[in-house]
């Protein structure tokens, strides 16, 4: 089961706000809409990556012995925050968290201005309680953390006919997806997975390494998928841009900053909410109008819609055979 926690999506704005829920500061994220290391160079500094792709399901995903790419690093285990995920819907928020607390101690970063975040107390304080517990247990504190798993499922959609909280694994229907971490952390570039044992180093990397080999890193993996399959999504997180603004005195990069916060508190609003009883309102009040006209107003107006729907479908059927559509990716 998913044990409390509801399904997210992969956006900027819900993962910005997210980590501001929870008392951390001067960090955003930005999606990256290209795999070129220059888009990444751009955003310096730059704390880390989450990379949502599809889960594989009709092969082996978690390795024992050496995973797919990279090393295991097993004694990384003891010195990183790395928890095993335990529970279903939680990898986005423990993607974020990975690179996050792996940033909080400033007397360890190495990675000059992307060493450090503030993260606040209430994060620092779990840090704190679980950095010394081996990687299950952090994953079990993570999956109970109330303050965590609240802040995480306020982000969730609205829906009044679905608990994803009380769904079982045997319910599952289509496609899955996971979210991965990828950040430099005391000169190694690390992907921080829930799902594997322990965390996979690539080598060396320092912070202005990390754009060009996170990049030939997931290059690489998704070059292991079909050609056919484009169900990526790429965010990085990123210092806040508004503070660089600030430094700079731009104050037009200031202000579509604060218009884009803006955007994304609205959407965020939107999500918490269903329309389902005002879409019944208003479709009580539109046949109440049709049946008052008389005549054939009413029936008129079914068959218009049922013509409308018919024709959507066979478009639809139509699109089956050529690209696709749009998927709206969550994890």
């Amino acid at each position: 089961m998913s044990g409390g926690w509801n399904t997210i999506e992969s956006d900027a704005g819900v993962f910005t706000d997210l980590l501001t829920n929870l008392g951390v500061k001067g960090v955003q994220f930005e999606e990256l809409l290209s795999l070129e290391p220059d888009a990444l160079a751009q955003l310096h500094p730059v704390y880390g990556v989450i990379f949502l792709f599809k889960y594989p399901t009709n092969e082996p995903y978690r390795g024992t012995d050496k995973p797919l790419d990279g090393t295991f690093d097993y004694d990384a285990s003891e010195r990183l925050f790395f928890a095993h995920q335990t529970i279903q819907n939680a990898c986005g928020t423990q993607a974020l968290l990975s690179v996050l607390l792996n940033k909080a101690d400033p007397s360890v970063s190495q990675e000059g201005d992307a060493g450090y975040i503030d993260i606040g107390d209430k994060l620092r304080d779990f840090r704190d309680f679980t950095i010394a517990l081996p990687a299950e247990i952090r994953g079990e504190a993570l999956s109970n953390s109330e303050l965590i798993r609240d802040t995480h499922n306020s982000f969730a959609r609205s829906s009044p006919f679905i608990d994803e909280t009380q769904r079982r694994p045997d319910e599952e229907e289509g496609d899955a997806f996971h979210f991965i971490a990828y950040s430099p952390i005391g000169g190694t570039l690390y992907e921080l997975d829930g799902l594997q044992p322990a965390p996979i180093s690539h080598g060396a990397c320092t912070q202005e390494d990390f754009p060009q080999k996170v990049m030939d890193v997931l290059q690489r993996r998704i070059a292991r998928y079909d050609a056919s399959e484009i169900r990526f999504n790429l965010l990085a997180m990123i210092r806040d841009l508004r503070i660089r603004a600030r430094e700079f005195a731009d104050e037009e990069l200031l202000a579509t900053e604060e218009r884009k916060r803006e955007a994304w508190r609205f959407e965020n609003a939107l999500r918490r909410h269903n329309f389902v009883g005002f879409a019944g309102e208003i479709l009580k009040g539109v046949v109440s109008a049709k049946l008052a006209a008389g005549g054939s107003a009413y029936d008129d107006w079914v068959n218009q819609g049922k013509k409308k729907m018919e024709k959507r479908a066979a478009e639809q059927r139509a699109r089956k055979g050529g690209e696709g559509e749009d998927v709206e990716m969550q994890g």
